[in-house]
């Protein structure tokens, strides 16, 4: 029998959480897993929570809340025996959705049951860890004014987007990569590990998260009427048909910058140096991978063997 934890992060993401003990009762395999569950208090506890369990010999900590909350979660588990999993509670749910997670409680947990153990790649910008994408321009703009608001959820997110778009201006960026230097002007400008931002927003359709390669994702600027076309790509998977993106693989990149300031991390807002190193480290995260038809992702694992 597995040692399970479940660490619950009470103000995190937009779902309830009271009822999820009662959901872990009703639908975790007491024949396979032997559960506990904690709550965080305050910020970074997660991340003390996971570390300690780990160290006490659990064999999977559950992050249950949003992508912030995963993020901490999985930061303190990376190169140990001990496997994440996830319950998704978030607004985004980036690695939640690309690992292949239902966005239901009862079905994540009925998941985790039927799960296999997996290595997944993770990356670091600078010192900090990320699972999915890291970002400057735009999106970390938009992050760091999303964190402010009173109310949470994709409606918000949306409205935030469409007020901060008529008064953000691109900056000019030096992406060092491959052993070349580019010079850019972007609207915006991702490292990806996995494909999406969250809520099924593809910046990245054919990023893998087992390849040990990250994707330099850039977004130039555009007009207004170029963006229900570059909507449209993002949530198809179809953004490398767009003129206004490029990407490239590499493992080991550095973002110049024009002046240091707001960049995020798997969607949480951080303030960062002008310059950003950022690289792979392959397969340096087990994670709980559910049973179902992400053939994608388990085609590319097998590739990668």
């Amino acid at each position: 029998m597995k040692k399970i934890a479940f660490i619950i992060n009470p103000k995190s993401g937009t779902k309830s959480k009271e009822s999820l003990p009662e959901l872990i009762e009703k639908n975790l395999d007491k024949e396979k897993f032997e559960p506990k569950i904690v709550y965080t208090q305050y910020a970074g506890h997660g991340k003390e929570l996971a570390q300690q369990l780990s160290a006490e010999g659990y064999d999977v900590v559950v992050a249950c809340g949003g992508d912030g909350t995963v993020n901490e979660i999985a930061s303190a588990i990376v190169h140990t025996n001990t496997a994440l999993a996830i319950v998704p509670l978030g607004s985004g749910n980036g690695l939640g959705r690309h690992l292949g997670y239902s966005m239901s409680p009862s079905k994540a947990l009925q998941q985790i049951n039927e799960a296999n153990e997996e290595h997944i790649d993770y990356a670091k910008a600078n010192d900090r860890c990320f699972f999915c994408t890291c970002g400057t321009g735009f999106d970390a703009h938009v992050s760091h004014s999303f964190s402010n608001q009173k109310t949470r959820g994709l409606m918000t997110y949306i409205k935030t987007m469409c007020r901060e778009y008529w008064n953000y201006k691109p900056y000019n960026y030096v992406i060092k990569a491959n052993s070349m230097a580019v010079l850019q002007k972007a609207f915006l400008i991702t490292i990806a590990n996995a494909a999406q931002w969250g809520n099924n927003a593809y910046i990245a359709p054919e990023a893998n998260i087992a390849d040990g390669k990250l994707n330099v994702c850039i977004l130039k600027p555009f007009t207004m009427f170029a963006i229900p076309a570059i909507i449209a790509q993002l949530m198809t998977k179809n953004l490398l048909k767009s003129r206004y993106f490029t990407f490239v693989e590499a493992t080991d990149i550095t973002l110049c910058r024009e002046e240091s300031g707001e960049f995020h991390i798997d969607g949480e807002p951080v303030l960062e140096e002008k310059d950003i190193h950022i690289r792979i480290i392959h397969h340096g995260l087990k994670v709980m991978m559910p049973k179902h038809d992400n053939k994608f992702f388990l085609n590319k694992v097998i590739d990668n063997l």
